[in-house]
């Protein structure tokens, strides 16, 4: 088959949403061929592999695999639903099902999440989105993350564009990483202003946030240092912020991999809110939306009212962000089968447990050990149409069909097992 070009193509594996894509597919595989980066390209292009569904590794019927997970679930005194990594009709599909069945649904990055949950539940926070990034944005202050890796395009996209609203020379933003060093060229302006880097230890940013927040506020610091920077280096930030028209404070939670990091995004949010009482624009903006994770916590938020770590075994959602983690449910035995979800990465397979498990996965998906139900499933914005929001929760992408690859969808297969359940 002759391989069909297709144009603007939106992507639901970065975060940012990179809606201009072009690929090529010859119905069987997918090739990058404009536009891509280090995260969409390899995404797109994972091989498709075998789509017969497995019990305990032997072919069988879709039907047969159906109704042996619809078995498992019905006997499960505490099944437990990981991963979510799907588009929003996947998502609902899949509280429904746990509300079936009684089940925890736990999405997979949600202890990154709960980092700005617990700091968003506590104070509150000031957030802005990509596009007013994009128009607004003259300070950009990185905060323990290195943007470029987590969305390759993030400064191509957000900021070196040729205009801005708002902005007569969008070259002209201002970057400084605060923490950590950035990666490659991305960050430098179209003029060949690189980003201003203030290093310190991951162990240091909360003092150097402390102190940060501290001359915000206009307090008296003694020290003349902290984690290895100037205190007059980190007050040129603070006056960065004030001069600016729109400052933005960017983090990544994924990064901020230390205990009580929820602190780190509360000091930051508290920036944002003392520096805009000061007679100027700033917000935050948190990282994120990488194979659904964003998804997951929307589609979550409007049907039960709460993030994507919740129960239903007494009839009706309940949160609670750790008693309801699927790996500490699986090492303490309260799990007696896991459903694991993930439509996006062949990699991502569930976690080692000795518990029935039920892998509703990419085609592709290979495993150490077989699984009591392996069900193929197609990909959103590949393998058929679908919804999938960004990092900034803005805007749900409308994801296209790529390729006739006859895979269902995930919310083909979890609403089948929830009627068979």
């Amino acid at each position: 088959m002759t391989a069909a070009e297709i144009t603007e193509v939106p992507s639901p594996f970065c975060g940012i949403g990179s809606d201009d894509l072009v690929v090529k597919s010859d119905g069987v595989r997918i090739e990058v061929v404009a536009n891509g980066c280090a995260v969409n390209t390899p995404a797109f292009e994972q091989a498709m592999g075998d789509a017969t569904p497995r019990i305990d590794g032997r072919p069988v019927s879709l039907a047969t695999a159906v109704a042996r997970a619809a078995d498992l679930l019905r006997a499960a005194r505490q099944p437990v639903i990981g991963g979510c990594a799907t588009d929003v009709s996947g998502m609902r599909a899949l509280l429904a099902l746990a509300d079936t069945v009684g089940a925890v649904v736990d999405a997979g990055s949600f202890n990154v999440t709960r980092r700005n949950l617990l700091a968003l539940q506590d104070g509150g926070w000031m957030n802005t989105s990509l596009t007013e990034i994009r128009n607004r944005c003259d300070f950009l202050l990185v905060v323990g993350t290195v943007p470029e890796n987590f969305a390759p395009r993030f400064f191509e996209r957000g900021l070196w564009t040729e205009e801005a609203i708002h902005l007569a020379d969008p070259s002209a933003r201002e970057v400084v990483y605060l923490g950590k060093a950035p990666c490659g060229e991305a960050s430098t302006s179209p003029s060949g202003q690189k980003a201003q880097v203030l290093a310190c230890a991951d162990n240091d940013l909360p003092s150097v946030l402390a102190v940060l927040s501290a001359r915000v506020k206009k307090q008296v610091i003694q020290a003349q240092s902290v984690g290895g920077i100037a205190v007059s280096e980190l007050q040129a930030v603070v006056d960065k912020l004030r001069n600016a028209k729109y400052g933005v404070v960017l983090w990544g939670a994924d990064a901020l991999d230390y205990d009580h990091a929820e602190l780190t995004v509360q000091a930051i949010c508290n920036i944002v809110k003392d520096i805009n009482q000061q007679g100027t624009r700033c917000s935050g903006f948190p990282l994120g939306g990488k194979e659904g994770d964003q998804t997951a916590s929307q589609v979550c938020g409007w049907i039960t009212g709460y993030p994507a770590r919740i129960s239903f075994a007494r009839g009706y959602p309940e949160y609670d962000p750790f008693l309801y983690d699927t790996q500490a449910m699986l090492a303490g035995g309260e799990a007696d089968v896991l459903v694991w979800v993930h439509a996006f990465d062949t990699q991502a397979t569930p976690p080692e447990t000795n518990v029935p498990t039920i892998v509703i996965g990419r085609s592709g998906m290979c495993f150490h050990k077989q699984h009591e139900v392996f069900i193929p499933i197609g990909t959103p914005g590949i393998d058929h149409v679908g919804h999938a929001y960004r990092m900034d929760s803005a805007i749900a992408l409308r994801l296209k069909k790529l390729r006739d690859a006859n895979l269902p969808s995930t919310a083909e297969i979890l609403n089948a097992i929830a009627s068979a359940a």
